[in-house]
């Protein structure tokens, strides 16, 4: 066996020696073993091949090890180890990791050899691919870093050159890995779950599901357990695609956290991960029951927003941007601006006297045109905290209950409406009992697994029609009902199982 205990060891001591500055302008987040081994046993079967492994992003070889352990164990013919790593204080470490690796391999019967990689991997990486100055990896094993990337920069350059278009380190490496490897060649990577969803990162959905089949997808219920001890918001996944594969049904499967001691999996059809009709090649990612629950639901209520009417932005006024034009009292010339927090049990209360934020915006050439007139609108907060049970988090703003003719939407919120403007009454009510019910949450959670509700977000779920929306708004008297109750109302979920 590899010796994962002293490289766990070694791994978390690196991890608490390195200035948070310094993990930031890497985007470095190390491996744990545990995840390490559980990315490695996701590959076909190892025995008798003669493999070419890509580790790009390599920090001191924990990916490697996890999967040299198995070749090792699986009587691999051979293993030529190719690892990028670009922070010069890993490679002493990676180094070490790499002569276990060859002791183990070479105990077990078969041929390894090793190489690390000094430079920046997307600029030499590709360099080399596009020169045909190296051979193409049969796997590829990776825990790439997790940083932007500014569209004018060299890496965005290299990766147009290469064909790739994408914002972020992260999406950059595992493109580069994929179109590097052969036919048939295998790839599993630890990333952020943000590239399931999102305009952003279509051309990379359209760029892996052009090259590459979906063979698994893991999911952790906890946000922040893959990296413990590190600030982690998004949700992490782990994927395993084979490229130039037919695609077939993928295995979809879940713990919850990174022990992996209750893993549940199933076999889901392609077409639930991925609506056929959908051109945003959105990916919908909920195991178990519930999945099957939303899905059955989802034939029930399957507008989009424009179908019936409806449309969602995000809050128009950027308070800091305006801040001259704040004020904390109303008068002439003055209009209401709404935040997150004068959300009160389903309605817009305001204003909020003890709040740390102005509860007025002025009225004039500077800031008109980010202000929208009077009427029903339904809000939706943008950010959550990764304790809160729910993201979707929605408050009717009633003109009744807040006099005036001009109202100003706070950018950290998103607006229900139609054209600009208000909503019918009833159908307003309606739409927030809908967001507010655990359908519309689990709907949200197929796609996103980010604190952050966009816009994009928002129209990408699917809807009820406005006489169904209606009839729900009639229901509602005062304060929206209790949860269970919304639920009740809005079924899609326990008459379905």
């Amino acid at each position: 066996m590899l010796q994962a205990q002293t490289i766990d060891e070694r791994r978390v001591a690196i991890a608490l020696a390195t200035p948070e500055k310094r993990k930031s302008e890497l985007g470095q987040f190390m491996t744990p073993s545990v995840i390490a081994t559980f990315m490695a046993s996701m590959f076909n079967p190892l025995g008798k091949k003669n493999i070419r492994l890509l580790d790009a992003g390599a920090g001191i070889g924990s990916l490697t090890a996890a999967f040299a352990e198995r070749a090792a164990r699986e009587k691999a013919a051979s293993l030529q180890c190719e690892a990028w790593e670009i922070d010069g204080r890993l490679h002493a470490p990676l180094q070490d990791t790499l002569d276990i690796c060859a002791s183990e391999i070479r105990a077990a019967g078969g041929e390894f050899d090793s190489t690390i990689q000094v430079e920046d991997f997307i600029i030499s990486f590709s360099s080399l691919f596009a020169l045909e100055k190296m051979t193409s990896p049969t796997h590829a094993i990776l825990n790439p870093p997790y940083k932007k990337i500014h569209s004018a920069s060299a890496h965005r350059q290299a990766l147009r050159h290469y064909g790739v278009e994408t914002a972020n380190l992260y999406s950059s490496f595992v493109a580069l890995a994929l179109k590097s490897l052969a036919d048939g060649g295998e790839l599993v990577a630890i990333t952020p779950r943000s590239f399931c969803n999102g305009t952003y990162f279509r051309p990379f959905r359209e760029l892996l599901l052009r090259n590459a089949a979906l063979v698994q997808i893991h999911l952790f219920e906890s946000r922040t357990h893959a990296f413990k001890g590190d600030e982690v918001l998004q949700e992490n996944v782990i994927f395993h695609i084979v490229k130039g594969q037919k695609q077939g049904s993928v295995i979809l499967s879940s713990s919850s956290d990174a022990t992996f001691s209750n893993v549940v999996t199933r076999l889901v059809p392609f077409s639930e991960i991925v609506f056929l009709t959908d051109k945003e090649k959105i990916f919908h990612l909920v195991p178990g029951l519930d999945s099957i629950a939303t899905t059955t639901g989802m034939k029930k209520y399957n507008n989009k927003l424009e179908d019936i009417g409806l449309g969602v932005s995000t809050g128009p006024v950027v308070d800091f941007r305006l801040r001259a034009h704040l004020r904390t009292a109303s008068g002439v010339g003055i209009a209401p601006l709404v935040y997150a927090h004068h959300f009160e049990s389903g309605f817009v209360s305001h204003p909020k006297p003890d709040a740390k934020k102005p509860n007025y915006i002025a009225l004039n050439d500077q800031t008109s045109k980010w202000m929208m007139s009077t009427g029903f609108y339904v809000c939706v907060r943008r950010l959550s905290s990764k304790e809160e049970k729910r993201r979707i988090v929605p408050a009717v703003f009633d003109p009744a209950k807040v006099a005036c003719q001009i109202i100003g939407f706070d950018n950290h919120m998103n607006v229900f409406h139609s054209g600009k403007k208000g909503l019918p009454k009833d159908v307003a009510k309606g739409l927030a009992v809908y967001l507010g019910s655990t359908f519309a949450d689990q709907w949200l959670r197929r796609f996103s697994g980010h604190t952050q509700v966009n816009a994009g977000d928002l129209r990408a779920m699917r809807y009820p029609d406005l006489e169904t929306l209606n009839k729900w708004g009639m229901q509602v008297d005062g304060n929206l009902p209790a949860q269970e109750q919304i639920d009740e109302i809005v079924g899609g979920i326990d008459e379905q199982n």
